[in-house]
């Protein structure tokens, strides 16, 4: 599993930041969370071919969080897209998606399907799980997790040690069901052992309420939206966003592992202060850049 940062800067973009966007890959899925004016940009020079991106994952219809949207599609009408492209967002997604398609003058349409989503979890297959919940920012705004499964792996030395071959008693040692091998019962945590599934947080434009505290909750990677540094709480409160600070304070109550911040205000030239100020009450942070990549 690997994060990509695509873009983290806020609602103005500047030489080193482009608008929001982040791409989280994890085997054949590839999950565009917001597509910030810019992205398939980024996405190119990032190496990532736009076929691949399966689904998007918006976080509100504030401007500098969807701009990218229709440049995206019709790059990805161009680029001979075989997929069904999966769109998930708050209420009123549907009916956004529908006014672009009017106003914009596409070739074709490649295969799409919206999804105006609540709280709680809203897909699931085999190895994954992405689950949703309303944030408190000026406009309707989805804060996202993505939880991976826990899996049970092979413990090879001991199977090597018991000689049993590759084939359909291994997969159902891997399903955590029991064997018997040479008439005798191998013991299930002896063979295999369970690897915990990894838990990514995005919480995007807000201010500190419930949804980003339920979110957040035990989660390996919190990436969490740090416009504004702490002596700039009371313009957050106004315009509906976190400071470094209260994305600390988030981490430190909700027993993360890893804060990461993102959807810096233009004004700060560098983040240095941003980090140094969220230090102060969560050890394990770092501010993002464009193009990072964290590997999981």
């Amino acid at each position: 599993m690997q994060i990509i940062f695509l873009g983290t800067s806020s609602m103005i973009p500047t030489k080193e930041r482009n608008h929001s966007s982040i791409l989280i890959s994890y085997d054949s899925e590839n999950i565009l969370v917001d597509c910030g004016e810019g992205t398939q940009r980024q996405l190119k020079i990032a190496g990532i071919k736009l076929t691949k991106i399966t689904k998007i994952l918006i976080s509100h219809w504030h401007g500098d969080h969807v701009l990218g949207l229709p440049g995206l599609i019709q790059s990805m009408n161009a680029s001979d897209y075989n997929r069904t492209l999966k769109i998930y967002g708050p209420t009123g997604t549907k009916k956004f998606m529908k006014k672009m398609f009017e106003v914009f003058v596409f070739d074709e349409k490649i295969d799409i399907e919206i999804y105006d989503i609540k709280s709680g979890k809203f897909f699931e297959n085999e190895d994954f799980i992405l689950e949703t919940s309303l944030l408190e920012h000026n406009i309707e705004t989805l804060g996202y997790n993505f939880i991976e499964k826990d899996k049970r792996k092979i413990n090879t030395s001991y199977i090597k040690k018991l000689k049993i071959p590759q084939g359909p008693l291994l997969g159902k040692l891997q399903a955590g069901k029991n064997i018997k091998w040479k008439n005798k019962k191998i013991p299930l945590n002896k063979a295999t052992k369970v690897m915990k599934g990894k838990k990514i947080t995005i919480i995007s434009d807000t201010v500190p309420c419930k949804g980003a505290n339920i979110l957040a909750k035990n989660s390996d990677i919190l990436i969490c939206e740090a416009t504004y540094s702490s002596d700039l709480e009371s313009k957050g409160e106004k315009y509906g966003h976190m400071t470094s600070k209260q994305a600390a304070e988030l981490a430190n109550r909700s027993n993360t592992e890893q804060l990461i911040l993102t959807h810096f205000s233009a004004r700060y030239k560098n983040t240095l202060e941003l980090e140094e100020d969220a230090r102060d009450y969560f050890d394990n942070v770092l501010c993002a850049k464009d193009f990072m990549k964290i590997n999981l």
